[in-house]
């Protein structure tokens, strides 16, 4: 029988023949997955034999992730601020980015008091979620163009059973005679705005396995910036705030977009790296 520190030298000499990024972080957290443990439990059980079909469950998921699936869609969750969100092949993996979307979006909700936030694309349903975890005061509503992102965003939400029921609506808001049905202090989105050229170009991972709706618009990377800031003009109450995610190089054509459709007091913010990932409006 195979020892836990057999499988893991093994599936690592495998994974960076695959060039895999992390190959013995890949093969930690998978291993610790088929076991059920933590990934910290595995360093002290590298001279414990692991059974027949645990071992068998392990070569099939290490075959998996040969192949590139991501490795979230085969363990089915991932970390999203200090919570474990199911994600699935109808869901956007939740990236560290998206974090940094939500840390600004709590902090002014707080600061005016807001009742009410709306997710614009919402997927798995991890930004949605998290605020109606921080924020037990205020009313959240989701909506999603996909019923299956729906789906696991209600079952997220269930999960951490947050206090006031989140609104889960299936919209278009491609839809030429879409309107956003009631009005809000504050909406947020973390939109498809990778462009087509720059989707050709991204790993495997994304293009093979992700929902392609949910990472490109198919077109320049602005389009849904431009739909969302139209539809957050004639939706937010006033003094109401707007905030998206953003790609790298994309501040300065949403800042005019914004601009363009009255929203004042632009205020962009970097991540960890410096990047410009984070844009607010206020509408006036």
């Amino acid at each position: 029988m195979a020892t836990v520190l057999e499988l893991l030298t093994l599936t690592t000499d495998y994974f960076a023949k695959k060039e895999i990024e992390s190959p013995r972080l890949n093969a930690e957290l998978l291993l610790s997955h088929v076991l059920d443990c933590k990934r910290l439990d595995l360093y002290l059980w590298y001279d414990k034999p692991v059974g027949e079909k645990e071992v068998t469950a392990y070569r099939e998921a290490v075959r998996r992730r040969g192949l590139r699936v991501p490795l979230q869609y085969i363990t089915g969750s991932t970390e999203f601020y200090g919570m474990k969100f199911k994600v699935n092949e109808h869901t956007l993996i939740p990236r560290p980015e998206t974090e940094l979307l939500v840390e600004h979006v709590v902090t002014f909700a707080k600061s005016m008091n807001a009742s009410s936030i709306l997710d614009i694309g919402t997927g798995s349903g991890n930004i949605a979620v998290t605020l109606a975890k921080e924020l037990i005061d205020t009313r959240v509503t989701a909506i999603d163009v996909s019923d299956d992102a729906i789906l696991m965003a209600k079952e997220n939400a269930e999960t951490y059973a947050v206090e006031n029921p989140i609104i889960f609506r299936q919209v278009d808001i491609a839809a030429e005679s879409v309107q956003l049905s009631d009005m809000y202090d504050i909406i947020v989105s973390n939109p498809p705005y990778v462009s087509m050229d720059e989707y050709q170009k991204l790993q495997k991972e994304v293009v093979e396995y992700e929902p392609k709706q949910a990472v490109t618009d198919f077109g320049d990377g602005l389009k849904f910036y431009k739909i969302i800031s139209r539809l957050a003009a004639a939706s937010l109450n006033a003094g109401g705030l707007l905030f998206f995610e953003m790609g790298y190089g994309q501040a300065a054509d949403i800042q005019t977009i914004l601009a363009g459709d009255g929203f004042a007091e632009v205020e962009i913010f970097k991540d960890y790296q410096g990047i410009e990932r984070v844009i607010k409006g206020r509408k006036q």
